[in-house]
């Protein structure tokens, strides 16, 4: 028994000597309880909405305050022409837009009815929804609270409408998530592995010894899996298209150059945790935890980022996947061109080369 007690202190004892199995065992569950307790949430806070008020009476600023004061909206623009609607949805500065009918307080106090429009970006038709029902109770509870104080019946009816996803499926949110995902994991996680096998192996040392060059060692190992993750994005675009009836209604063209930069921009990624790791099975983690996890949870892919904390949010703003997502559901749902997301082309084109660079630097290193 004193030689069992003895074997299980002596496994105890390795376990508390890896820092790598205590982060396994201790941080990842603190960290996933952390993020997903804060992600995961079926409210919304800090939408950005966009108002086009034609009749600019004491009324319509009264729900605007009503609106505003709720806490879960802000202000992102007012409006003066219809035309402007696409404008600010194309380039997401609001997600939903509110718009009062001409003459709004003359035709409540004489009729006792007015209307007013709700106008979502359903390109994420879960949030789109939550953001009418709100917007929708608290105009209904003003018009509640004024029949209650005495004052004339009143009845204000909020026309809602949905954008560039009318029906609400929700495939439309997830087949730009979905690309983003795929892209990432087989870009990244299959190039970390591809060159850390290399390591492992000990082929890598007579490759770089070899007259080869490290960036032509590094085209030479991502050239394949760049080619067969356009073949999986295409893949996944056409299914999307011709399964599900998610349209593309923008420039096919502009599509694939996003979706190319994108790949280019995991591979890079995958040969910098290549540098990092030592074996596959640390490659594999590596790329599992840090990227998996926050493409899902961090990216807007499935749950909004507004809704975050601000920590997190800040964090978000810091991965690549959130910039390709919204590149393609511009491109693909909202028809937009290069005008609209070129910030976003700009940070994924910046992080690509920031990745090469700093992955050649480190071959150059273990060359000396």
């Amino acid at each position: 028994m004193k030689r069992f007690i003895g074997f299980v202190k002596k496994e105890f004892y390795h376990i508390f000597r890896d820092y790598r199995t205590m982060i396994i065992l201790f941080g990842m569950p603190v960290a996933q309880i952390l993020i997903f307790g804060f992600v995961i949430s079926n409210e919304i806070k800090n939408v950005n909405i966009a108002i086009y008020d034609k009749s600019k009476d004491y009324i319509t600023q009264e729900i605007t305050n009503k609106i505003l004061s709720s806490g879960y909206f802000i202000l992102a623009e007012n409006l003066s022409h219809s035309d402007e609607i696409h404008s600010v949805f194309k380039s997401g500065k609001a997600k939903e837009v509110i718009v009062f009918e001409s003459d709004f307080a003359k035709k409540l106090l004489k009729n006792g009815k007015a209307s007013v429009q709700l106008l979502a970006d359903a390109s994420d038709a879960n949030t789109a929804n939550l953001i009418l029902n709100y917007t929708s109770a608290i105009i209904q509870k003003y018009s509640q609270n004024k029949s209650a104080a005495g004052q004339i019946p009143m009845q204000i009816i909020p026309e809602t409408r949905m954008m560039y996803n009318e029906s609400l499926k929700g495939v439309y949110m997830f087949v730009p998530g979905t690309i983003a995902l795929i892209l990432m994991l087989v870009s990244a996680m299959m190039t970390s592995i591809s060159i850390t096998r290399e390591k492992e192996m000990g082929s890598m040392e007579i490759l770089l010894v070899s007259p080869l060059k490290p960036i032509q060692i590094i085209l030479g190992k991502v050239a394949p899996y760049l080619a067969l993750s356009f073949v999986n994005a295409v893949t996944i675009i056409l299914l999307g298209y011709f399964v599900f009836e998610v349209p593309v209604q923008g420039s096919v063209i502009l599509l694939m150059f996003e979706t190319v930069l994108f790949i280019l921009m995991a591979l890079s990624l995958g040969i910098l945790i290549s540098t990092a790791a030592k074996s596959q099975q640390t490659a594999m983690f590596i790329s599992m935890f840090a990227l998996m996890l926050p493409t899902m949870l961090l990216s807007g892919f499935i749950f909004p980022i507004e809704n975050m904390p601000r920590i997190l949010q800040w964090l978000a703003q810091c991965m690549p996947p959130k910039y390709f997502i919204v590149a393609i559901k511009n491109i693909m749902l909202k028809g937009t061109g290069m005008a609209y997301v070129w910030k976003e082309t700009l940070v994924i084109a910046g992080l690509t080369i920031f990745f090469i660079i700093l992955s050649l630097k480190k071959y150059k290193v273990r060359l000396e």
